[in-house]
């Protein structure tokens, strides 16, 4: 709990954080306008490992909701098909209402190191 009120002191009290079991607990961020100091982040101080290229999705589909691409049948169906590549991919439900969805090609990391270590 003490780690996830760092992180959002660290972001300027942005997003909730909410206990959701015994041994689980929760930071979240859902407006996409404060989503924007999470990429701006993420963009000066990069993931290192195969999360980058989950980031570099994520951050597709905040760039595609910012320009309100997600209001159009295909700008939503490119958002699944980015979702499909994410994580646990899509739930059965989604992937029901979008049989043709086929997921992204993923990034793939090359560069590791640490940029700046300051």
């Amino acid at each position: 709990m003490e780690v996830l009120r760092f992180i959002q002191a660290f972001f300027h009290g942005v997003g909730s954080i909410s206990k959701q079991s015994s041994f689980a607990i929760q930071y979240r961020v859902q407006s996409i306008q404060n989503l924007s100091l999470i990429l701006d982040h993420f963009d000066k101080y990069p993931l290192i490992t195969n999360k980058q290229a989950d980031y570099l999705l994520f951050k597709k589909v905040i760039l595609m909701m910012q320009r309100k691409e997600h209001l159009a049948q295909e700008g939503l169906e490119k958002i699944v098909s980015i979702k499909a590549s994410l994580n646990q991919g899509l739930a059965d439900d989604i992937k029901k209402a979008f049989p043709a969805i086929k997921p992204v090609s993923r990034a793939s990391l090359e560069d590791v190191s640490i940029r700046d270590p300051q």
